[in-house]
């Protein structure tokens, strides 16, 4: 196991990356039902706190393996069962998703979390004794990803209050270890295109399963009421706000710059991806919301179920707005009009539920129509 070429042609994601991507995704699933029924019988607050609870283990977990395997995949056979050691716990940590909602119980979350850096901790210490080039970096990952372990821990002795108090220190504590062994002495090799690539999968992935989340919300009123004209309309006016997410961060590559960016820069766009994951996810929860406000299934008011989608698309524009601006700084796309976009759809809820669905989607689709004819104009 040493350090892969971060200049390597053709780097592309894994067999064995997908699969992890794909176990993933039912975590992904848990956290966005979860917040679904919390938001259906209008726990607001305890739904967020248990979305951004489970979301962050899954997001977390999910950066740090793939940033491990873009500097030293190997796919042997140790590298292998590593991973798949890693997927386990992903599962458990899906498992533990339903309880952290009804009951604040972090208990399985962690023993999942346990085992998926049990097997990164096992992979970055093979990479440190076998990587003589990037043995320090290597070490400062192990060590301070053990140390972080042992404190989520010992979190959960901690009793109520304090118990979230130390989640909190525990998360900062964790997101901090990346940035200690990247920044004295010598880097892991990531590689650009791959990262850029991979990033772009999941992305899909969370897309993909807004989108099955949205058809079984539809389904079901279908079933159970018959098939309307406000239920076309809202899951015509869902997907296309689906289209316009998707055109919105594919619209230009992130390899080129990353390859030139400083560090600083690159983890401000890998970290800012918590927002843009976690709002896609909240956006299927919230489509959910929608159809059962509009077949009178849920306990909120239609004014608060068009906000469960205009929030998470909001949020979202103005993440990848900003990241698309960083990656193309020459490019004459104006940061005002995702602004306006993203106020336009805000103050769509305003309007009846079918007619807000409706109106954020063709707000988003003129944002997209704005960035392809600028892009058109801009040189290559």
């Amino acid at each position: 196991m040493v350090g892969r070429d971060p200049d390597e042609e053709h780097r592309a994601s894994t067999p064995l990356e997908l699969l992890f991507d794909l176990c993933f995704v039912v975590a992904v699933a848990s956290a966005a039902a979860g917040l679904h029924h919390a938001l259906a019988e209008g726990h607001v607050s305890e739904g967020l706190i248990g979305f951004g609870t489970a979301f962050f283990a899954i997001w977390w977990a999910w950066v740090n393996f793939t940033w491990f395997a873009s500097a030293y995949d190997t796919d042997d056979v140790y590298y292998r069962l590593l991973t798949l050691v890693q997927i386990a716990g992903v599962l458990v940590l899906a498992a533990g998703i339903p309880g952290l909602f009804q009951f604040r119980s972090l208990t399985v979350p962690t023993i999942g979390y346990l085992i998926m850096r049990i097997g990164l901790i096992l992979q970055w210490l093979r990479a440190a004794r076998e990587h003589e080039e990037g043995r320090p970096a290597a070490i400062r990952y192990a060590a301070g990803l053990a140390v972080v372990q042992v404190g989520w821990l010992l979190r959960l002795a901690l009793p109520g209050g304090w118990g979230w108090a130390g989640y909190g220190v525990m998360l900062l504590a964790d997101i901090t270890v990346p940035i200690w062994a990247e920044t004295r002495g010598t880097r892991t090799t990531w590689h650009p295109g791959h990262i850029a690539e991979r990033y772009g999968l999941f992305t899909l992935i969370v897309l993909g399963e807004c989108v099955l989340g949205a058809t079984a919300a539809v389904q079901a009123a279908i079933s159970d009421a018959g098939l309307s004209v406000s239920l076309m309309v809202i899951a015509g006016s869902g997907l296309v706000l689906l289209f316009a997410m998707w055109w919105s961060y594919f619209k230009r590559d992130a390899a080129p710059r990353l390859r030139e960016d400083s560090l600083k820069a690159t983890m401000t766009w890998a970290y800012s991806h918590y927002g843009v994951f976690g709002a896609v996810a909240a956006l299927g929860a919230g489509i959910e919301i929608v159809v059962d406000t509009a077949t009178h299934h849920s306990h909120v008011s239609e004014t608060a179920a068009a906000l469960c989608v205009a929030v998470p698309v909001s949020v979202y524009l103005l993440i990848v707005g900003v990241q698309h601006k960083h990656l193309n700084p020459t490019e004459p796309f104006q940061q005002r009009y995702v602004v306006l976009t993203a106020v336009l759809v805000l103050l769509s809820t305003l309007l009846p539920l079918t007619a807000a669905m409706v109106a954020m989607a063709l707000v988003t689709s003129a944002l997209v129509a704005y960035g392809v004819a600028v892009g058109e104009k801009a040189p290559a």
